[in-house]
């Protein structure tokens, strides 16, 4: 089943299943994050394909869902190898890479939807990073806090497209501080097109517990790089149960997989010694990730932020 939010032609905002080639709303009003709460199992009783929709050529498609948080993953060694490569001159992957799964919080408020126009800052190292995302949803007796990847699995409601945009430039500034990602990141991440719940991806589960879709992304039309998403070093509920430790996870939370490998990213590319170059105003990217769907975005414009002035040098005094 794929659930998704769109706006009509009247501007007005629905969430509902998609049936089809329509739009379908949830029945007696029912909201998305009230059926991500509500949990997979109870799904079922919030459709009626049997009611008229909306043709999906007639609605503009929103971010499937409205985050409650968003933590991104790292969970790839090959992007890791590019990516370090590129800005240590040399590929490295930590052994504390392998220990545990490691990930980022960031920026829940600017995430777009297929089909949008990302304006960006005034980076001249602007990348994407193609990654599947799941989405959390509630479980009967269960709070979400400290919970095993048995339990966690159930807490998987589906999964969506991400694109997780990257100001390099910026980001390498602000990492020399061993603080961040932030301002590299957080200025825009794309969703979508739809939630596809996680019952119809259970076929691609290979015998370890690993997704075995595959992921391709396209720039101005050209493929730039493909993956397995099963080449992860830890399958989703094991992620969704370390974002959980001694911590909690709630219905609506976005767990990114991380940058899949094999050109998942430029990043990678020029790492690897690839002369492709950074994207640009007007370029397009087109991820496509088997079994969930599409997105398409266009870049925008550079949009200058207000000056920043730097740290002031201060006398340390202790006392006044």
């Amino acid at each position: 089943m794929r659930l998704a939010r769109w706006r009509d032609g009247a501007g007005t905002i629905g969430e509902g299943v998609v049936v089809g080639d329509d739009v379908v709303p949830f029945v007696e009003g029912a909201s998305l994050s009230q059926v991500l709460a509500d949990g997979l199992a109870s799904l079922p009783g919030h459709i009626d394909a049997s009611r008229a929709g909306t043709p999906l050529a007639d609605v503009t498609l929103l971010a499937p869902v409205v985050p409650a948080s968003i933590r991104d993953f790292v969970a790839f060694e090959e992007h890791v190898e590019g990516v370090s490569a590129g800005v240590e001159g040399k590929s490295d992957v930590p052994p504390e890479w392998h220990e545990a799964p490691t990930f980022y919080f960031t920026n829940p408020h600017t995430v777009r939807a297929t089909g949008e126009v990302i304006d960006i800052p005034e980076t001249q190292r602007l990348d994407f990073e193609l990654e599947l995302a799941v989405v959390i949803g509630g479980v009967a007796g269960s709070t979400g806090e400290n919970i095993d990847p048995e339990v966690a699995a159930s807490h998987i409601f589906g999964y969506t497209v991400m694109n997780d945009w990257s100001a390099r430039d910026l980001q390498a500034r602000e990492m020399k501080v061993r603080l961040g990602p932030a301002k590299g990141k957080d200025f825009g991440m794309t969703l979508g097109p739809w939630i596809v719940t996680a019952d119809e991806l259970d076929p691609y589960l290979d015998e370890d517990g690993f997704l075995a879709v595959r992921a391709e992304v396209f720039v101005n039309g050209m493929l730039v790089g493909e993956d397995l998403v099963s080449n992860m070093g830890w399958p989703f509920p094991e992620l969704v149960s370390y974002a959980a430790r001694n911590s909690v996870v709630v219905p609506g939370d976005v767990l990114g997989s991380g940058t899949v490998g094999n050109g998942g990213c430029l990043g990678e590319l020029w790492g690897r010694g690839s002369a492709i170059p950074p994207l640009e105003p007007g370029d397009e990217v087109r991820m496509v990730i088997e079994g969930v769907g599409e997105i398409v975005n266009v870049v925008g414009n550079r949009i200058p932020g207000p000056p920043i002035p730097p740290a002031r040098v201060r006398p340390r005094r202790r006392t006044r």
